[in-house]
């Protein structure tokens, strides 16, 4: 509270000051003398949590920080820069980074794509893509290739590794030796 009413006492001397007359003026302050003053005022403690409460007021935060178009336009520019390039290429590198990104974009990219899938111009593009002699040979020769075969495998033993699948994969032995046993007991009692 003491912060708010040093900036109103700071706003009402700035504004008596401006709307005296001339004979008044000469027995103010004049502007070096305020601007002094408020200089002074604001580097105390009681100035500064003033600016302080000032600057955490909800209010004054949404008018100030995103309805600058100044702002978005240092952003954008920012952000398509030579420079920007540089960093998101660098920074890519980076697994845990890259992980990070993917997981904060996941949601967004999937509504994305669900939208584009259900767009009949997308879907015939990508069949077109996917028909495309080029794109076919491509394919075979990635499916063919040795890394794609190595990066399979270990998929594959990621997988067999999960406590889910050993789980799934015991529940299916089990019922087929079950089937196995009963089909031999059938087997059996017919004979």
């Amino acid at each position: 509270m003491l912060g708010k009413s040093v900036v109103i006492l700071l706003l009402s001397t700035i504004i008596l000051s401006g709307c005296s007359d001339s004979e008044s003026a000469t027995q103010q302050m004049d502007y070096d003398q305020t601007k002094k003053m408020i200089v002074d005022i604001l580097k105390t403690d009681d100035g500064k949590k003033a600016i302080r409460d000032v600057i955490g007021d909800e209010e004054i935060k949404e008018n100030l920080i995103m309805n600058e178009k100044s702002i978005n336009n240092t952003i954008e520019k920012t952000l398509t820069s030579d420079k920007a390039a540089e960093f998101w290429k660098d920074n890519f590198k980076d697994p845990k980074f890259a992980e990070a990104m993917a997981k904060s974009m996941k949601t967004e990219n999937e509504k994305l794509l669900k939208s584009l899938m259900k767009d009949p111009e997308y879907r015939k593009m990508m069949v077109e893509l996917l028909q495309d002699p080029e794109m076919e040979s491509e394919v075979k020769k990635i499916l063919k290739s040795t890394e794609y075969r190595e990066h399979l495998e270990s998929i594959l033993k990621e997988t067999m590794d999960t406590p889910s699948f050993k789980n799934k994969f015991k529940d299916i032995l089990d019922k087929a030796a079950k089937e196995a046993s009963t089909a031999q007991k059938t087997t059996v009692v017919k004979s």
